[in-house]
């Protein structure tokens, strides 16, 4: 059993904390920056909430945290209240936030500095994943502080990889992005050239889900696609946030991203259809307008 901190209870956070007193048995304390939302993780599973990072973060062995984006993180590491602030020397933060590699750098930086340990560690799995405890976690951060850290994540992890340095984790997230933005824009052609085409969807994702074309967007998605359903799984602003954090680095790195800046125009199409919250797969909707 460790002391564990969990910052941001968002609808990855809340359950991921909530994993680490039923599955891990460790003391928890979460911090919210809605407190009521604290309470309400604290009135099911037991834990205790703190009014700041800060406080959350005082005498904990490991900060897990889950928010936003880069600006969302800085404010709850470095800043006066901040988690930093809080850690003792040689513990060990543990970032799940999907942001840039350049802000992992960073907070490693300042966490080395300090004399505790970091570990930027974003998720894939979305929210079921992370109720169901099922979560893939791609690491970055020094092998020690992984090795100490991984027991801890295995609460809500299925896979957990350490894949390099600081910043590795967020890199490796962004693989992950790219990968399923050229995915879902396959799928959603697909299933609209055979309405088209007058096939049975249904009968042609039967027949074509057991060759080549196999994927886990298509398994999972394509019945909630075919019905013109969008609510769920990861939503649209969210992707375009994390689609803008793989074509920033890759005008840092030189990488050569076509399709996925083009997807990322797609959904800003569909956010303009008013998709902002439907799930990702929603691209079908601006195919079939």
């Amino acid at each position: 059993m460790a002391k564990v901190a969990f910052l941001g209870l968002g609808v990855m956070g809340f359950p991921m904390a909530g994993h680490l007193v039923k599955k891990g048995g460790h003391e928890v304390t979460v911090y919210n920056r809605t407190a009521a939302k604290a309470k309400e993780w604290a009135d099911k599973f037991g834990g205790k909430t703190a009014a700041t990072p800060k406080v959350a973060a005082e005498g904990q062995d490991f900060v897990m945290c889950c928010v936003g984006n880069d600006n969302d993180l800085r404010a709850v590491t470095i800043g006066a209240d901040g988690a930093f602030a809080g850690m003792k020397k040689g513990a060990t933060f543990v970032d799940h936030t999907t942001a840039s590699a350049e802000v992992a750098r960073e907070l490693d930086a300042a966490a080395t500095k300090a004399g505790f340990k970091f570990i930027d560690a974003p998720v894939s799995g979305g929210q079921a994943g992370a109720e169901n405890g099922v979560l893939t976690v791609m690491c970055g951060g020094k092998e020690d502080a992984y090795a100490g850290a991984e027991p801890v994540i295995a609460a809500y992890a299925r896979m957990c990889k350490l894949l390099g340095p600081a910043g590795s984790g967020q890199l490796t997230k962004m693989v992950n992005q790219i990968c399923i933005a050229g995915l879902v824009q396959g799928l959603s052609e697909g299933i609209h050239f055979a309405k088209k085409s007058g096939l049975d969807v249904a009968a042609v994702i039967e027949t074509i889900s057991k060759g080549a074309a196999q994927s886990w967007q298509m398994e999972n998605r394509y019945k909630t696609m075919n019905d013109g359903k969008f609510d769920f799984g990861f939503a649209v602003e969210w992707m375009r946030k994390d689609l803008s954090i793989c074509l920033n680095e890759a005008r840092r790195n030189g990488a050569n991203l076509p399709v996925t800046a083009l997807v990322d125009q797609f959904y800003s199409e569909v956010e303009k259809m008013g998709g902002k919250r439907w799930d990702t797969s929603s691209l079908l909707a601006r195919l079939q307008r």
